[in-house]
Formats: C-alpha cells, structure tokens, sequence
C-alpha cells in the first residue's frame, strides 16, 4: 500500500485568548469535574492558567508524526507536549494504575476497545467533539462514544478485507462459496492453498472469522437503544449459532479444508507472499510487503456467507483525555483543535498507513486504491465491542472455532456450551 505524501496547509496560528476557547472543552471540564487549577482561574490565556506542559503517551511507532503539531502548540501557547514513548503491550494498565494517583499523563494514544475499562476504572473524560464530530466518518465517532458519552478524538480506522492475487484469480466473487470454488481451481492450477488466513494455535481467530458469521446473522452483542453494545444481550446465543458453527466445521481440516489449524498468520503471509494461493483474509498490514514480494494484489469486499452483509470488525484509534489531568483545559484545546485538523490526520496516515478517521484526510490517502477499498469495507463494519464484558468471550469463543476447524465435537452442541460459558463468566 503506497502511503501518500499530502500537500496539507501548515498548522495555523492561533490566538488563544480564554474567551476563544471552545464552549466545548469548557463542557468537557464540566463533564468531567476538571481540575481544580483550571476551573478557578480567571488568567486570559492557557499558560497563565498554569498549564506549562502537558505529557502524552504514545508509542514509537506514532510519536514521529506528532512532532511537528506539538512544536506549534508550544509556539502558539508557550505549552510544550511533552511525548513519552511508551511500551504498547503495557500502556493501557499503566494508564490505569498510573492516572488516580496522579502519575499518569494528560494524554493517551490508543484504540478504541480500552474504552470499557478506562470508563470502568475512571480514568478518562468525556469529550465533546460538537460539530466536528461530523468531519469525521460516523463509525470512528460511533466506536468512541460509550453509554452515550463521546471519550476521544479518532485518528484512524482499520479492519480486514480480502486479498486476491489477481493473476491467480482475476475477477472479484460475491460469496464464500465462489471464494472456495475459484480457490479450489487455483489448486488444480498449481497453488498450494485455496485460501488463506492465519490461525492462533490456542485460539483460532473468531476476529477473522467475525464478517461470515455476521453474514449468518450471529453479532456478539445486541445493541441497547442508543446503538451501544449491550453486555446483557449476548446475541452468540442466537437461533443462527449453530449453523454458523457447523459452516466453520465444514470449511475446516476434516472437510473442505479451507480452515487449516496450522496455518499461523506468519505461514499464511509467508505463503500468499509466495503466491501459493489467490487468498488472502488480513488487513492492510500486509499489503505492503506483497506488493514488495511482486504479488498483484487487489482488496475485494468481504465475500457473503448468509443472507446478511458481511460486516468486519472495526478498530478506531484515537486520542484520550485523563480525567485527572491538572491541565484539562489545555489538554482539551490539545485535542479539540489541533489534533482534529487535516494536517494531524495526514500526519497519523503517513506515518502509520492507517487509514485517516477525518473524511477530507481519508479522501485524499483513498487514491489509493488499496486505501479506498478497505475505506469502503470499514463503512459496512462494526466497532469492536469495547464493553468490558468482551474480555470474558474471547478465550471460549475462539478455543470453540479452534476445535470445530479441528474436526472435533458436534458444532450445535459445542456452540451452545461455548454461550453456555460466556454467559457464566459475564455473570460473575
């Protein structure tokens, strides 16, 4: 995937009198409580406020492309952001540790699925992103709004999609059963694998997996009468199980063999990258080092196993707000109008591949047509529950997909006491 170079106009000046300050970071600190500092001074700017610096986690992988929109905050306000790179694995317990007793930053980097727990543990504030929120894609706002209340400001949305070597399959199919037959063609051709897609050995991969079972009409979660998830509408219990659950046993080792438990997700790189099969199921993580390989590769929509659209999993990364920051006032102003504009978004793409949250970034990366694609399927995708109650499907879930791949077990029975389980833990 060619990352583009964008001609984004330069951060612009601005005067940060108090009475600029937007009216929503002003509703941020009255959502949030915010600090004490900030809400009992009358200075007319930021700095005299008492906000000399402010600290932001993120990882090395980000911090390059926030540099540049840092330094202009400081020129503008004489606040310098400092940014503390930190171990990805291990940021989001240390914010949580770290935040209530007052140690942690005023500003996180990450995705939207730790929302859950930082609304749990109290760590983050709500965010008001007004009208800017519609300068965004709807299912990056959607994915960072909890129980009601927006918590971040997107930067990026990702999800998985199909990969097809194009010269082993020209054409793009509608349905997984068109994907099976021209893989399968493939094979008598020469190719090594129908089709692709990597395997934990422990816990297979239900989030590949999730756009055929959506297909079926099998969500994790039902939704509550805001669009949220809702933990007590566990809906992978739902008439439909079942038969997804024999679909996965069909397409496994002891049939159509298009599920293979032994093929890990670096196996399945390394072979597509080989040109040993027409498919591929992954993100857009991958593309680049296929291209690399000479591999002709193109993103076609996620093929159909049901009646219903094959809807992926979404995952929104985003800035975060602690609720305990001493400089929420600044830090709000941070996020709300710098960390919004095109030239940061731009910034975040070029420096990550991922594809921008803000519409007028995403348009520009989408020349790209490997960009536009995956844009495309992200529209029809659904945010990855962020509900902390997620944390008690995953090991069940996937250690069940694992073992009808396998060939084991009858999938009605194994699907049932698979919900049988989740239902248990979320309960305690």
């Amino acid at each position: 995937m060619k990352v583009h170079t964008t001609g984004t106009t330069a951060f612009g000046r601005r005067s940060f009198a108090l009475g600029a300050v937007s009216v929503t970071a002003a509703l941020v600190l009255s959502a949030c409580g915010g600090s004490d500092a900030a809400e009992s001074t009358d200075s007319t700017d930021l700095a005299s406020a008492g906000a000399t610096t402010l600290t932001m986690w993120v990882d090395a992988e980000r911090s390059p492309a926030l540099t540049d929109v840092t330094a202009q905050f400081k020129e503008d306000t004489g606040i310098e952001i400092k940014l503390v790179t930190k171990d990805f694995e291990q940021v989001s317990d240390d914010f949580i540790t770290q935040v209530p007793t007052g140690k942690g930053p005023d500003l996180i980097v990450g995705p939207h699925d730790w929302l859950g727990k930082f609304v749990q543990n109290g760590v983050i504030a709500p965010i008001e992103l007004g009208d800017k929120a519609a300068d965004f894609q709807e299912s990056s706002v959607a994915a960072m709004t909890y129980e009601g209340s927006t918590y971040g400001v997107p930067y990026s949305i990702e999800n998985i999609g199909l990969l097809r070597n194009a010269d082993l399959v020209p054409e793009p199919a509608t349905t997984m059963d068109e994907v099976i037959a021209n893989g399968k063609a493939a094979v008598e051709k020469g190719a090594e694998f129908p089709f692709l897609v990597g395997m934990d050995p422990k816990q297979g991969d239900p989030y590949h997996l999730y756009p055929f079972q959506t297909s079926m009409g099998v969500p994790v979660f039902g939704t509550d009468e805001t669009g949220g998830y809702d933990a007590s509408k566990l809906e992978l219990g739902n008439e439909n199980g079942a038969a997804f659950a024999a679909k996965v046993k069909e397409w496994g080792e002891g049939g159509a063999g298009i599920l293979n438990s032994n093929i890990t997700a670096d196996i399945a790189k390394e072979k597509f990258n080989a040109g040993a099969s027409p498919y591929f199921l992954t993100g857009p993580w991958n593309v680049p080092l296929a291209q690399e390989a000479g591999i002709n590769v193109v993103v076609d929509p996620l093929p159909t196993t049901g009646d219903q659209p094959a809807q992926p999993f979404i995952g929104v990364n985003g800035f975060f707000i602690s609720s305990k920051s001493q400089n929420s006032l600044a830090a709000t102003e941070f996020a709300l109008n710098y960390l919004t504009t095109e030239a940061v978004q731009d910034a975040m793409f070029e420096g990550g591949g991922r594809p921008p949250a803000l519409t007028a970034s995403f348009d520009k990366a989408a020349e790209d047509p490997i960009v536009e694609a995956f844009g495309k399927i992200g529209a029809d995708g659904v945010p990855m529950p962020a509900i902390p109650e997620m944390g008690a499907v995953w090991a069940d879930w996937g250690g069940t997909e694992l073992a009808l791949i396998k060939g084991q077990g009858d999938p009605a029975e194994s699907w049932a006491k698979m919900v049988s389980n989740v239902e248990a833990k979320i309960a305690k």
